[in-house]
């Protein structure tokens, strides 16, 4: 079973950046980073195909950049522009198989998850 690690979350004031990280125990054809706030539902922040193609939520797009080093098995999350509403805990997910673009911020279909990094924006 491929291991799912991230790291990088912190606390930062709003207008900010922080880069989160997940490595991989092995490859992985799809990965995504999510989030999830108290009392909340988790939310698909941006996916990333085998092919390179990426999606991104509404919320996120033009803020936050996912990309992928496959030679050493790790998932980035470039976040700028923090708002205290980005406020949550981040997980990384992976799925052993390619996913369709349309599903790609669909929690089900990941099988793989980290543990979560926290994520802390202050006004």
């Amino acid at each position: 079973q491929v291991q799912l690690a991230e790291s990088g979350g912190g606390s930062v004031q709003a207008g900010g950046s922080l880069r989160l990280s997940c490595i991989t125990s092995g490859y992985v054809d799809t990965m995504a980073w999510f989030r999830q706030a108290p009392g909340e539902e988790r939310e698909g922040v941006a996916a990333v195909r085998f092919d390179g193609s990426t999606t991104y939520a509404d919320s996120v797009e033009d803020r936050f950049t996912i990309s992928k080093d496959d030679a050493k098995n790790t998932l980035y999350l470039q976040m700028s522009s923090l708002k205290p509403e980005d406020t949550a805990m981040y997980y990384c997910a992976g799925a052993r198989v390619v996913i369709s673009q349309s599903y790609l911020l669909d929690a089900d279909v990941y099988s793989l998850w980290g543990q979560g990094t926290q994520v802390t924006v202050s006004p």
